[in-house]
């Protein structure tokens, strides 16, 4: 038997398409806007990247970015976090995916952000939006705080980087791209496009 969508899921589904829609319209304007803080900042000597459980985007998103920086920057240091579930290994296939681009995700053990941590990074990256907000409810907000796929240099009608979790090894394949595109952007807009 085929259901009718109720009046409130069509309601639901036109507001998410306004809003995906002008999250397109302005993402030219976030991402100038990403880029002209990030070269007002100058090179961070301490980077926290953030997800949600540092299992999947973090993680990978901290080896990556320590690859493409550029010699003059090996002194930086890059960390990861999440806000949930300590001691945790990386799934089958974030090991798998990030393996087949050089990445070894094997030792990772996912760690819960904690104030030193924040407090001791001249630059916190997160996955999401609401990632950013959810350090602004914890009192962390003194720390520049970048949302990773504001730097995508593809249009794009959604600011967060996909959380690949239970999901199939296209879905992480899909994410990683995502974040190698925005995290050579970040290395070329404070570097000068001296990637390694």
């Amino acid at each position: 038997m085929i259901s009718a969508r109720r009046p409130l899921d069509r309601v639901g589904d036109a507001v998410r398409g306004v809003t995906r829609w002008v999250t397109g319209v302005l993402h030219p304007r976030r991402r100038a806007r990403a880029r002209q803080w990030l070269v007002a900042g100058g090179p961070p000597q301490t980077i926290l990247v953030i997800c949600y459980g540092n299992i999947c985007r973090s993680p990978y998103a901290a080896a990556a970015l320590r690859r493409l920086l550029p010699p003059e920057a090996s002194s930086v240091r890059i960390d990861s976090a999440g806000f949930v579930g300590a001691h945790r290994s990386p799934p089958a296939n974030a090991i798998e995916v990030a393996a087949a681009r050089g990445i070894d995700l094997r030792r990772h053990i996912s760690r819960v952000v904690s104030p030193g941590a924040v407090a001791g990074s001249d630059l916190i990256i997160v996955m999401e939006p609401g990632q950013a907000d959810m350090l602004a409810r914890l009192g962390r907000t003194r720390r520049p705080i970048l949302v990773l796929a504001d730097l995508d240099p593809r249009p794009s009608r959604d600011r967060r980087i996909k959380d690949p979790v239970d999901q199939p090894r296209l879905v992480f394949a899909e994410c990683y791209d995502r974040v190698d595109r925005c995290l050579a952007e970040f290395v070329n807009t404070i570097w000068g496009g001296r990637t390694a």
